[in-house]
């Protein structure tokens, strides 16, 4: 089953047996293809596979187990809902799922392929002409080359249309200078969609930042790892200076022309964002059955607790809700209908009972939640960055209220 170990309508158990975590309350698998199901069942294998047994020591070191690479791209989950250049043409509930699937194993691992297919890949997808895109596309899918996305800065975090990294024509190249801040994969990657504006027009763009033939960035182009993060501490996200850094004019997405496009990468990832914040609920809420069913206090099991059966059931409340949201905003994007306020509801929704969730299980561990090998503080602690970027539960609140009031309060 894709969502839960077993269906509510068979949960039995045996002394001998150990009862199966039921994640699907209401059945939602009924409403997956066979196709859906394969994808989720190789996703989910891949992160107990490859990710769960290792991912504790590289988080607690804050460095990323790289050489995974090669197996999460033969998922066939690389570039998600992009068509063709290589790519798997996901439905949007597919993309969904295995953003689900990448996140109940780690924060991270996801974070890393949302970077490289949604807003990289995404980004060059939507806005590139179809030379950019068969030239970058391809090797990206395989893994070959990685991605960044470069938008936020150091004085514009939620109000990024204000941006002051600028690019002014110069002859058949672009000059850019600037400063980006929690740029994930900015130091590594091979390629980076870097958004600037445009002196000419006063219009916000994005550029193509390509590593030279010897794997050093261009001249002008310096980014170091932001040290000392409480969560998601397996990827590093970068601070990139940017002086004098000369790009080719076939570097500019052939489509970019304001911050709306911008704005219409950011609607289609703000989705899967949702997704990634249930994963982590799943996650938790499984350990915490499980712990409960494991741990006995004053002669019982702390399952057979008034209390912790309350926690539990409240817990599956809001697990249920977010997995009805998630998956009515799939429905909705892949028809086509999807509106940003819409997205944003989304991810405010399923963050805040995420974070809660996550928290809740936590404390059900007491002091052994604390420990990595737990699992549980690191989908609480990731939560808190899931929480964070494209918009905090504040901003969606907001853009959220104008489409109920008519009224911008920002």
């Amino acid at each position: 089953m894709p969502i839960n170990t077993q269906s509510a309508a068979h949960s039995t158990t045996s002394p001998a047996m150990p009862r199966a975590v039921d994640t699907d309350f209401y059945v939602l698998d009924d409403y997956l293809n066979d196709a859906d199901r394969a994808i989720v069942s190789t996703v989910r294998g891949f992160v107990d596979a490859r990710v769960t047994p290792l991912i504790n020591e590289y988080w607690e070191r804050a460095d990323f187990p790289y050489e995974i690479l090669p197996d999460l791209a033969a998922t066939g989950g690389v570039g998600t809902a992009i068509e063709g250049y290589g790519c798997p043409g996901l439905t949007r509930l597919q993309t969904g799922l295995v953003a689900m699937e990448l996140s109940r194993g780690d924060g991270s691992v996801n974070t890393l392929n949302a970077v490289q297919s949604g807003l990289a890949m995404g980004t060059i997808s939507l806005l590139g002409s179809e030379a950019q895109k068969k030239r970058w596309l391809p090797a990206m899918a395989r893994f070959e080359k990685l991605g960044a996305f470069a938008l936020t800065e150091p004085e514009h975090g939620s109000d990024s249309v204000r941006l002051e990294t600028t690019a002014s024509r110069d002859g058949e190249n672009y000059v850019l200078n600037g400063e980006k801040r929690w740029i994930g994969l900015g130091h590594v990657a091979d390629i980076v969609v870097l958004w600037a504006r445009d002196t000419a027009d006063g219009k916000v763009k994005a550029f193509v930042i390509e590593k030279n033939l010897d794997g050093a960035y261009p001249e002008g182009y310096s980014a170091v790892a932001i040290t000392g993060k409480i969560a998601k501490r397996a990827i590093q996200q970068a601070q990139i200076s940017i002086s004098g850094l000369r790009v080719p004019v076939s570097n500019l997405l052939e489509k970019s022309t304001s911050f709306r496009d911008v704005s219409a990468v950011l609607n289609r990832t703000r989705s899967t964002v949702a997704w990634e914040a249930l994963g982590h609920a799943v996650a938790a809420y499984e350990i915490a059955v499980r712990y409960s069913l494991e741990r006995s206090q004053f002669g019982r099991q702390i399952a057979a607790t008034q209390l912790v059966q309350n926690k539990l059931a409240n817990m599956l409340a809001d697990l249920t809700a977010m997995q009805l949201l998630c998956f009515r905003t799939a429905a909705l994007q892949d028809q086509g209908r999807l509106t940003n306020e819409q997205a944003s509801l989304a991810k405010l929704f399923t963050c805040q009972k995420s974070r809660a969730l996550c928290r809740e299980a936590r404390d059900m561990l007491g002091g052994n939640g604390l420990l990595l090998e737990n699992h549980v503080a690191r989908h609480l602690t990731d939560m808190e960055v899931v929480h964070t970027y494209e918009g905090t539960d504040s901003i969606q609140s907001l853009i959220v209220g104008r489409e109920i009031t008519g009224l911008a309060a920002f």
